[in-house]
């Protein structure tokens, strides 16, 4: 099991790799080649993965098969993964062979298309596992590039504009966060993020530019990460990059956008903001908590308004991650495990939503809401399967969606009812723009000629569903799955958490 990390975190650079230097030519036997070769390593590197699963003990709330090696200039290689990471490794690795496979039918630049999401898929995953800090943030910040090429190479009519806002709002944002790691270093003395993770940074008020700070280095800090994960999550009002970006990206790009990469600035509240800056986030948790339920209420009325299929669900997705970001600064075991589940269950939903715009957008090239009508005459296959994840995106019970919501207002309640009450409203919400989408989409009588000749799904794109059906329902009625595995871990963060926070401030917050 010697280091079995980094084997599933490079094997897709590898593939890659050899996708460049030794596949030569754009015709058609070259291009299949490199469809191929993609999919022997995404579902090699998910078959890897499976070991860790396996091995994975969940009531070991340190990190496992941890890899540490001397590096480049005194810094150190160091990976690991715990009960709050290696699901994320798991949805990774699991749904990036049904990425590559929803891209069988590109024919422009087929070759450097497979290569941007193998590259992808490396840094998403280093993202992940990283226990150090400069690793962490070249894995963080080197995932924007293939993203940025995904989207402006093989993206729609105005990809430049949306690729340039999504590499600007992000990159901007994660500027703050290395000076704030350097920072760290200065006063700990390492870039080790276990060792940080212990290490207590001074909460004493500072004079900055004149300016007193209360909370001191952790506030400043906090402040720092907080500007690079409210993007990448991204919450209101830092969210308008996530809308352009994914209906120029290809769908493909989309899948990923929404399933992984809004995960990270989740992961990153859970592995810095909260156990590395506790006073700092306890003191902000009133400002999250109401970033996060006016993105619930703001963006569900901004999706109801949408013409655009891809622009609806992505406002949609801002929803979903505000329940994340108040779960987690809920900060109690059912608020974070509802964050957590939240995002993986968010990961599958998000993921078949965009498949399922791509699937009718391959027929007509129309994203267009007022386009379609009646779909159900003559895909009705197509109809059970949107329905079921609009379901699951709705909140349903028996689908993954509703365990994470329903966690997570548990926890809020606990917290702040005035903010549990308005997060609820979100469900409503949630069920009109979803319901809307479907009935205008799929129901309804065939009177546009331009449909009359639709075709069903193909047997590809039906198995390209399969696992994600199954995940869905299976998370939906077996939640354990996902909270056996993180819970001990959770337990042991909000134990620390709270243990940190001093005895007035751990009082008014129980209340």
């Amino acid at each position: 099991m010697e280091n079995l990390l980094s084997l599933i975190t490079f094997l897709p650079l590898l593939a890659a790799l050899i996708m460049a230097l030794l596949l030569r030519g754009d015709d058609e036997a070259a291009q299949r080649n490199a469809k191929w070769l993609a999919m022997f390593a995404t579902t090699a590197t998910f078959l890897i993965s499976l070991f860790v699963i396996a091995e994975f003990d969940p009531n070991d709330t340190g990190f496992q098969f941890v890899e540490e090696r001397d590096w480049l200039m005194g810094l150190t290689y160091k990976m690991g993964v715990d009960g709050i990471s290696v699901l994320f490794v798991m949805l990774t690795t699991f749904l990036m062979p049904l990425v590559i496979w929803s891209c069988w039918d590109v024919k422009i630049r087929v070759k450097e298309y497979m290569i941007a999401f193998l590259v992808l898929e490396t840094l998403m995953l280093g993202v992940f596992m990283a226990l150090d800090l400069v690793l962490f943030y070249l894995f963080f910040e080197a995932g924007l590039i293939p993203m940025f090429l995904i989207i402006g190479i093989w993206g729609g009519a105005n990809r430049i504009y949306a690729a340039f806002k999504f590499f600007l709002y992000t990159f901007l944002g994660s500027i703050l966060m290395l000076v704030a790691m350097v920072a760290m270093y200065v006063d700990a003395g390492t870039t080790d993020i276990v060792a940080l993770l212990s290490h207590e940074f001074s909460a004493g008020p500072i004079t900055v530019l004149g300016w007193q700070v209360a909370g001191g280095m952790q506030t400043l800090a906090w402040l720092a990460f907080f500007a690079s994960f409210a993007v990448k999550m991204p919450m209101w009002p830092v969210h308008t990059w996530l809308p352009d970006a994914h209906v120029q990206a290809p769908t493909a790009g989309s899948v990923v956008l929404a399933a992984i990469l809004l995960k990270m600035g989740g992961y990153g509240f859970l592995r810095f903001s909260l156990p590395m800056f506790p006073i700092a986030s306890d003191m902000f948790t009133p400002l999250v908590l109401w970033l996060s339920v006016i993105a619930i209420v703001y963006t569900s009325l901004v999706a109801l308004v949408q013409e655009d299929m891809k622009k609806l669900i992505a406002y949609s997705s801002v929803a979903h991650m505000g329940y994340v970001t108040a779960g987690i600064f809920a900060a109690n075991q059912q608020g974070v495990d509802g964050a957590i589940f939240q995002m993986i269950s968010h990961g599958f939903v998000s993921g078949a939503l965009f498949l399922c715009v791509g699937v009718i957008y391959d027929r007509m090239h129309t994203r267009d809401i007022d386009a379609y009508g009646g779909l159900v005459n003559r895909m009705p296959a197509y109809a059970l399967i949107f329905m079921l994840f609009t379901m699951a995106n709705v909140g349903l019970p028996g689908t993954s969606g509703f365990i994470g919501e329903f966690l997570v207002l548990m926890g809020l309640f606990q917290v702040n009812t005035w903010i549990a009450m308005i997060a609820t409203t979100g469900v409503i919400l949630s069920a009109l723009y979803a319901l809307y989408l479907y009935r205008r989409v799929v129901m309804g009588d065939l009177i546009k000629e331009s449909l009359k000749s639709i075709t069903d799904m193909s047997a590809r794109e039906k198995w390209i569903f399969a696992p994600l059906i199954v995940m869905t329902l299976l998370l939906g009625v077996y939640p354990s799955l996902v909270t056996d595995i993180i819970g001990p871990s959770v337990e042991a963060l909000v134990d620390n958490y709270q243990a940190a926070l001093p005895a007035d401030q751990l009082a008014s917050a129980e209340h």
